[in-house]
């Protein structure tokens, strides 16, 4: 994890309360996310990732005491989607405090289904426009481990 990463929290869960990684292999999508996210609260820290993998490592090389407080990922991603991710995660009690989010352009039921059973704390659609994305994010905010 970069130095600039490092945090000053000293929760016992070791969560960074304004650390988010969020897995978005759009660059459009990254530059709004990180626009919107600074217009709510420009204190938080947003790590993104463009594919399974990626989120994987970056949480692997996370020290203990630097988690991120909320983990956002895109349902279809290269390497890995949200899913096959949330069901790696699922077995490792060190990410079982961390909220999860699938967000989707898929409205599928089935893929709800599989990845509220993986540990999803919520599926969230994707929304068509910019006023209903600000609501969203600030929905997502309300998931995050304090």
């Amino acid at each position: 994890m970069p130095q600039n990463l490092i945090s000053s929290d000293n929760s016992t869960l070791g969560i960074n309360n304004k650390l988010i990684l969020i897995a978005e292999d759009d660059l459009d999508d990254q530059e709004l996310l990180k626009e919107i996210f600074a217009s709510i609260d420009d204190s938080f820290l947003l790590l993104f990732a463009d594919n399974g993998s990626q989120v994987m490592t970056l949480l692997d090389e996370s020290d203990d005491k630097n988690l991120p407080c909320l983990i956002i990922l895109d349902y279809n991603m290269p390497g890995s989607n949200g899913a096959e991710i949330l069901k790696e995660l699922k077995p490792n009690s060190r990410y079982n405090a961390i909220p999860k989010i699938i967000w989707s352009t898929s409205k599928s039921a089935t893929y709800k289904d599989i990845c509220l059973e993986l540990g999803a704390s919520i599926y969230l659609v994707k929304p068509s426009n910019v006023n209903d994305l600000v609501e969203i994010c600030r929905y997502m905010l309300s998931f995050r481990a304090l």
